[in-house]
């Protein structure tokens, strides 16, 4: 991804983001409601009036640095329900992201690849 695409598409979801009001339906502690061993480290949830590829809201997993914003995002492949998703990172921490991680590979077994922030896409 070059500089420019990537600080676009950064911008792109910190107007979503900015616009729109997320709905968290897992609270941070929460379990999984079809996977019970799975508990939520963060507030999951999904941002009201936007579309994803399954339909839904876009999905996001809230964390405590409050103000940090978009830091990055998850791109899963679930062959359970056939289906790709992008889950937005709003406010969450090197280790929230990091149990965010463990969560979607090793509980959920859904993998994820992990699309950070960086520090030139940081300001558009």
């Amino acid at each position: 991804m070059s500089d420019t695409s990537g600080a676009r598409l950064f911008g792109n979801l910190d107007k979503l983001v900015a616009t729109s009001h997320l709905v968290v339906d897992r609270p941070a502690g929460s379990r999984h409601p079809r996977v019970p061993l799975a508990v939520y480290p963060v507030d999951y949830g999904y941002l009201e009036g936007t579309v994803a590829a399954d339909g839904g809201g876009v999905d996001v997993f809230r964390g405590s640095a409050v103000g940090a914003g978009v830091v990055g995002f998850f791109v899963t492949a679930d062959r359970g329900k056939r289906d790709v998703e992008v889950k937005v990172l709003i406010d969450c921490t090197a280790g929230e992201i990091e149990r965010v991680r463990r969560l979607l590979d090793d509980v959920l077994g859904i993998g994820g690849l992990l699309v950070p922030r960086c520090v030139e896409t940081a300001t558009v």
